[in-house]
């Protein structure tokens, strides 16, 4: 692992992003803001219509990763968290979304390894990635 530190390790297939999944998104985290659930009252901003949450975008990293990195070896993994994430462009509601994910850094941890991954959010056709993150993963050896 530690000799793909620095590389791209791949880029997921793309994802439909659609209304009916963002008002789910919007139900279950409580985040009601009209910018995600009124498609309507959308069309008069600058995005022409509704957007998703970042954190939507964010979420999509579990089905994404699945496509890309199997860490073998290991007797089990967690979500360590997030160093940085950032929203740079708006990601429209009926537009397709993928993630890139690049191996930045394996540190050893008490009973295996932390790695950390550059995460890229890319929307079809946008000039400026949607969600950029760094995330961390703890890798376990024994149960």
């Amino acid at each position: 692992m530690r000799a793909k530190v620095g590389e791209e390790l791949g880029v997921s297939d793309w994802h439909d992003v659609a209304q009916a999944d963002i008002d789910a998104f919007a139900e279950v985290t409580g985040d009601q803001q009209w910018i995600h659930t009124d498609p309507q009252r959308a069309t008069q901003t600058p995005f022409g219509g509704t957007i998703a949450h970042g954190y939507y975008t964010l979420s999509l990293h579990p089905r994404f990763a699945a496509q890309i990195v199997a860490f073998e070896g290991f007797a089990f993994a967690v979500n360590y968290g997030l160093n940085k994430v950032r929203f740079p462009a708006p990601l429209p509601v009926g537009n397709r979304v993928r993630m890139r994910a690049t191996l930045v850094d394996v540190e050893d941890v008490v009973g295996g390894a932390q790695v950390t991954m550059k995460l890229t959010f890319e929307g079809e056709g946008a000039l400026k990635a949607v969600c950029v993150a760094e995330q961390l993963t703890r890798l376990y050896s024994a149960g």
